[in-house]
């Protein structure tokens, strides 16, 4: 059945849907810069991640200002916590808007954290959003790292993998910019057709795995809980003919991505793989 084109949430972007993630990848320079001048007028919109909650609530303790962003904090503390990141230099591929860097940066204590995005104006909303010791951000491509070869103890990849054009090279640079006993911390979703490259490519990446699970349900609750302000946002900073698009984009309650999630159309996972 053809589907119509279709975005994820205020958070990745367009996927298969419109073809080639080359054509993604160039569709995105352009759209990447323009959510992030749209969105972060008056309240700063952090986070551009799907979102997570358990049943019952995980209840993850969090200051004031981190609540409104609770379902996205928590995809990000579940994806983190698979390894342990206290004290360690970490980096992490396509940090968005930062919020979950900030987050991590906190709560986590690393020793150092650097978000790598291939968006130039999230990079710039960032380094002025987001001022901590410790937490510094870069502009550059996912597959084709800037650091020297075992950099970081540790790599967070939060729902951003399936729209480079070239998965497996991205799993080299992870393992090369890794320290040997280096933690990769990933979640990610994939369409059905796309399981068996998606596990292929693991398997063949040099990583250990250490664990993996499907979280389907609880990325399908943080998603309807977070819809309402998703909503609230797509309408008020969105023209009338983007909202539609912003809708699929921020993935709400009742949008084709969310449907195919709910049908098991798509399987969003959690990774914790080893560099031995």
């Amino acid at each position: 059945m053809v589907r119509s084109p279709s975005l994820e949430n205020v958070g990745a972007g367009l996927v298969y849907r419109i073809g080639s993630t080359a054509t993604y990848k160039k569709l995105f320079r352009y759209w990447y810069p323009l959510m992030t001048k749209r969105l972060n007028k008056g309240d700063d919109v952090q986070f551009l991640n799907w979102g997570y909650e358990e049943d019952p609530p995980l209840g993850l303790p969090l200051d004031a200002s981190d609540e409104p962003n609770r379902y996205s904090i928590q995809l990000y503390h579940q994806t983190a916590t698979q390894g342990d990141i206290t004290g360690k230099k970490v980096l992490e591929c396509s940090s968005g808007h930062g919020g979950g860097a900030s987050y991590l940066t906190r709560t986590l204590k690393p020793a150092s954290y650097t978000g790598l995005d291939f968006n130039a104006a999230g990079v710039e909303f960032c380094k002025e959003r987001h001022k901590l010791p410790g937490l510094d951000f870069v502009h550059g491509d996912a597959e084709n790292l800037p650091f020297p070869d075992e950099s970081f103890d540790a790599v967070v990849n939060v729902e951003a993998s399936h729209i480079y054009p070239h998965f497996d090279r991205f799993l080299s640079e992870v393992k090369r910019v890794l320290r040997p006993g280096g933690h990769f911390l990933y979640v990610d979703f994939r369409n059905r057709d796309g399981f068996g490259a998606w596990e292929s490519d693991l398997a063949n990446s040099g990583l250990r795995q250490e664990s993996s699970r499907v979280i389907n349900e609880q990325v399908l609750r943080g998603l309807k809980k977070n819809s309402p302000r998703s909503n609230e946002l797509i309408n008020n900073r969105l023209p009338a003919f983007l909202r539609k698009f912003g809708r699929e984009f921020a993935v709400v309650d009742g949008s084709w991505f969310y449907n195919d999630l709910e049908r098991g159309e798509i399987d969003y996972r959690a990774y914790h793989l080893v560099k031995d």
